[in-house]
């Protein structure tokens, strides 16, 4: 790993320590209170889409949770949408090119080679196609797109509201596939609510893999 990867590793991972301890003093719960299943919704100018999030991708669930509760993703934009292939979201910067200031993650596959695979109704992370290149951004796929399997880790499936991302897949594009009129990700849930010092061990654990690697 470069230094300035290796840096921008660290600095998350501080920024990760100071979020899961401030909730971890005032928010620590016996995780028998904690359900196994975690929900997140997108509340988009278009309508909700609810997404079951996987229990086996620790590091990328970690990863959204962790930007979710941040409000990385409000406000934001469906930057690249493909009819009967997929929509395209979590940029901050709405251009597909990312914000450099979120790191990178470690490339997460599934040991169940089931799920990993691209079918419609699940949500992946978007990269450049070199490996460990995810970082915020993600796609929901409208159909099967198994040439996708090996290089987009699946971390999640659509709950209720794919007729929304349907929709969202046929809207009016421009040449590079962004929408003419902006469809937005307005805010976010998750449910049931769960205590947020969760999302620090997950981080820790995305961290401490990138590091090492």
């Amino acid at each position: 790993m470069k230094l300035h990867s290796k840096i921008a590793v660290i600095i998350t991972l501080i920024l990760g320590l100071q979020f899961g301890f401030s909730f971890l003093i005032f928010q620590v719960q016996s995780s028998e209170n904690v359900s196994d299943e975690i929900v997140a919704i997108l509340e988009t100018s278009m309508g909700n889409i609810t997404i079951r999030l996987r229990e086996d991708m620790p590091i990328t669930v970690g990863n959204f949770l962790y930007l979710l509760e941040q409000g990385v993703y409000n406000n934001t934009i469906f930057h690249r949408v493909i009819p009967d292939f997929m929509i395209q979201g979590g940029d901050p910067t709405g251009t597909g090119y990312g914000d450099p200031s979120i790191p990178k993650i470690q490339d997460e596959f599934s040991e169940n080679p089931e799920n990993n695979k691209n079918y419609r109704g699940t949500i992946a992370m978007a990269n450049t196609g070199a490996p460990n290149s995810g970082s915020s951004q993600f796609f929901i796929n409208v159909v099967y797109n198994s040439h996708l399997n090996t290089i987009h880790p699946v971390f999640g499936d659509i709950m209720d509201g794919m007729d929304v991302v349907d929709t969202i897949s046929t809207v009016n594009t421009d040449s590079n596939r962004k929408p003419l009129s902006a469809i937005t990700i307005n805010g976010t849930q998750l449910i049931p609510e769960f205590p947020k010092w969760i999302i620090f061990p997950l981080l820790l654990v995305a961290s401490f893999v990138a590091i090492l690697t």
